[in-house]
């Protein structure tokens, strides 16, 4: 019979995949957080205590660690507010500025995808720097690690899942640095293999990075496209228009209800299984991306439940009027039903969709603001159906729809591409380090 193994023995820690040239060295090997990381100060300073024009030493916020900082933070690469000089540092210990190697946590979190995220320092360029508001700042010790791998091993799943399981709240969720320091950190012996591990990541982070700036040109181009495609608020002629309409006449002034029938989606009255389930789709505001289509939805009704709402024609335009994400637009694929959340335009004979969908989106912000300041803003569908836009004829209607769409096509195409590089990514990354389920062994 075998001898059972001790309590305290470390599971074996081998990923799925290893580069050729260390599939013959040891497993992994199991460390605490706090054997590999000591964890410093911290200051609290608000982002009212820091600005962008001067100061001497410059701050980490947690939220730009949620928004915008890159996995390896390159001080050269990134823009960080500095501390306002009339701010006093001198009760700050110098062990508490960041070093090159370490970690900054995001300690707070309305996502527990996102509570503990994180970022490794690479490169600070003899610039000071210290982690700010609602941060945890870990420094490594000894020389287990090297630079750079870190970065990747806090991202990886073995150690995500790990982090959001020591995470508490409710709406908010929050991580302690005694917290994380409860959590196993599987580590290859060979600093070789962390270093092979870290450029592999490192360059596909910068495909990314660079995919993902072609999206912002794309966006930002089409942007500034529809600034010269429709009429500033109040005026009649665009800045721009396709040789073939000018010297036409000058758009006409309607409000959304004349552009077509307005409807007011609605859930269905009684919540019987049976409307629930079929294949077709449901939009909620949350359904709604940054994308002009929406393809998918996270709830299917069956026919039952489609006649108890208002069923809505394909490629019919969506604003949503009520809640946080107020000013959100898109179109439908297919027939459909919306939320009550949701105003649909079903544009008329005289008004093509797609042009419906870009004038709403233009003036989306101008829609949202109808709201004012309210605990939970709503545009009502009869202030909806007031407002005014600029039309032009429908010959040109369809000339500006198809412009942007063909805008819209590629913009889809690159977000696919990134999607991709991403969906690539998480999959690499859960080869190259063990499983969640080697540490639970």
């Amino acid at each position: 019979m075998t001898p059972p193994m001790p309590s305290d023995t470390k599971p074996n820690l081998m990923p799925k995949r290893r580069f050729p040239e260390f599939r013959d060295t040891p497993a992994w090997d199991g460390k605490s957080m706090d054997e590999v990381y000591a964890f410093k100060g911290n200051n609290s300073l608000s982002r009212d205590k820091l600005n962008y024009d001067r100061g001497s030493v410059k701050n980490i916020h947690y939220g730009d660690i949620h928004t915008k900082f890159s996995t390896h933070f390159d001080i050269t690469e990134e823009t960080v507010p500095f501390i306002n000089p009339s701010e006093s540092l001198d009760s700050f210990r110098d062990e508490n500025f960041c070093v090159e190697g370490d970690m900054i946590f995001a300690d707070a979190s309305e996502d527990l995808e996102d509570v503990g995220k994180s970022i490794e320092i690479v490169n600070l360029n003899g610039e000071r720097l210290v982690s700010g508001l609602h941060t945890i700042l870990a420094r490594r010790i000894g020389d287990d690690l090297v630079t750079g791998f870190g970065g990747h091993l806090f991202k990886s799943r073995i150690v995500r899942t790990q982090i959001q399981k020591e995470a508490q709240g409710a709406k908010v969720f929050g991580i302690s640095a005694g917290r994380i320091a409860k959590i196993e950190l599987p580590i290859p012996c060979e600093k070789a293999e962390q270093q092979k591990i870290a450029e592999c990541l490192s360059t596909l982070d910068e495909l990314i990075g660079s995919e993902s700036q072609k999206l912002d040109a794309l966006k930002a181009h089409k942007k500034g496209l529809m600034q010269q495609l429709f009429p500033r608020e109040g005026e009649t002629l665009p800045r721009f228009r396709f040789p073939e309409f000018q010297g036409t006449p000058e758009w006409e002034e309607k409000s959304i209800g004349n552009l077509g029938e307005v409807i007011t989606g609605s859930t269905p009255s009684t919540a019987k299984p049976e409307y629930y389930g079929g294949g077709i789709p449901f939009v909620s505001p949350g359904d709604i991306s940054e994308l002009r289509f929406v393809a998918e939805t996270k709830i299917k009704l069956t026919e039952l439940g489609f006649q108890e709402t208002r069923p809505i024609r394909a490629n019919c335009v969506l604003f949503v009027c009520i809640g946080s994400t107020i000013g959100k637009v898109a179109q439908n694929v297919q027939g459909c039903a919306t939320n009550q959340q949701i105003n649909s335009v079903v544009p008329n004979s005289e008004h093509d969709d797609a042009f419906v969908y870009y004038a709403l989106l233009k003036n989306a912000d101008r829609v949202a603001n109808l709201a004012g300041k309210q605990a939970v803003p709503i545009v009502n569908k009869t202030l909806f159906s007031s407002v005014r836009l600029a039309v032009p004829k429908f010959n040109e209607q369809q000339r500006i729809a198809s412009c942007l769409s063909s805008l819209d096509d590629l913009i889809a195409g690159q977000s696919d591409k990134l999607d991709a590089l991403k969906t690539h990514k998480k999959g690499l990354m859960q080869q190259l380090f063990p499983s969640p389920e080697e540490v639970e062994a």
